[in-house]
């Protein structure tokens, strides 16, 4: 039995506001989506941030359901949970939660265990940092339902693991039940699998099925991982996804010809135009002899990024059309407004909904908020 492990499909996310990049999201789940039912799974699991905010263009919602429908329709099963992009902090029913009770696909993120034939699944949706202690107990009990059940025992969570990354992480990988068999993971933009002596089975994190906008502009590989449960140990395989390339090259202003020629060729190589990002170095380094070179390379990119960088440690005095336009905008808001935990609150919960037009919504989130956010006297 073969199962497929998705996750941060992030549908929706439309990258330096390019439709182009909003495509890109669109094919590489669907290629995953098209694997799977190729290589015929069992089963889908999507561990969360299946959209990139909680109220998705109509565009994602139906790439979803259209997924959704093809899976059904080649008799495999979906489970799914909930990350931090799908929930809404105001009082809202997550779009996902339509897939479920039009029966598409069954959302698993109460923590309330189902069988699909001799398999357990139990997933939880995003938890908090500060809500950790209050499901000490659902953990609890779902161990001792998985020590039980004979068969393979899937947990499915949207969370960082302090061990695997201390800044990301919300738990300890000594915080999980210690009887499921494997741990279908999500949160973690990169690829990793990961054995710990204290847990029934591997932890595993596919990563995002696309570069998203917190990764920055680097090559790497994206997939998702199809897991082999014929036998009593779990055994994931990586399925590589075929994504538009891109990547990221520093250079010194004394050699910036030769640099040009080289990254020009590079960029002949790929099949589509790709997403660059250019780090130059040099005390005596001319923007106009730069502006002019880099005039050659635009048309043959999606989209390129260029900064100039004067001095030893890499400052940057420069900056045109920024690749990570969400990291420039926090860390506008956290010099703002002298707090990462405000800033956080109004670049990722606020602001997507101001941007939106959606008024009532937005004022709704700040009134519940108060209380939380207000300077205490």
């Amino acid at each position: 039995m073969i199962f497929s492990h998705i996750s941060d499909t992030h549908l929706g996310l439309q990258q330096y506001g390019l439709e182009e990049r909003e495509q890109d999201i669109y094919d590489s789940f669907n290629q995953a989506i098209d694997i799977s039912i190729k290589d015929k799974v069992e089963f889908v699991i999507f561990a969360g941030d299946i959209f990139h905010t909680p109220n998705p263009n109509g565009k994602a919602i139906l790439q979803m359901a259209n997924a959704l429908k093809k899976l059904k329709q080649n008799s495999i099963e979906s489970f799914f949970i909930l990350g931090e992009h799908d929930i809404s902090r105001i009082r809202a029913t997550p779009v996902p939660y339509v897939y479920h009770n039009l029966e598409f696909s069954k959302y698993v993120g109460r923590g309330e265990p189902v069988f699909y034939k001799d398999v357990m699944i139990a997933g939880i949706d995003k938890i908090r940092k500060n809500e950790i202690t209050s499901f000490e107990e659902k953990f609890r009990k779902l161990d001792s339902i998985a020590k039980q059940h004979n068969g393979h025992k899937i947990l499915v969570l949207h969370q960082g693991i302090t061990e695997i990354n201390q800044f990301a992480g919300e738990l300890n990988a000594s915080d999980l039940p210690k009887n499921f068999t494997y741990y279908a993971m999500g949160h973690l933009h990169d690829k990793l699998v990961k054995d710990f002596d204290q847990l029934g089975g591997p932890l595993v994190y596919p990563g995002s099925t696309e570069m998203t906008t917190s990764e920055g502009i680097k090559e790497t590989e994206k997939g998702f991982f199809e897991v082999d449960i014929s036998s009593n140990e779990a055994k994931p395989t990586w399925i590589k996804l075929d994504t538009r390339p891109q990547f990221s090259t520093k250079v010194d202003f004394e050699g910036f010809d030769n640099s040009m020629t080289e990254i020009i060729e590079k960029i002949g190589m790929f099949d589509k135009k790709p997403v660059i990002e250019i780090k130059i170095h040099g005390k005596n380094a001319e923007r106009d002899v730069i502006e002019a070179k880099i005039s050659q390379i635009i048309p043959k990119t999606l989209h390129c990024s260029w900064k100039i960088s004067q001095s030893d440690d890499g400052t940057s005095v420069l900056l045109d059309r920024p690749a990570r336009i969400d990291e420039e905008l926090f860390k506008l808001a956290v010099n703002a407004l002298k707090s990462e935990k405000l800033a956080g609150f109004a670049v990722n919960d606020l602001l997507p909904l101001l941007s939106t037009n959606q008024l009532d919504q937005a004022t709704q989130l700040v009134i519940e908020n108060f209380e939380l956010y207000k300077e205490k006297k």
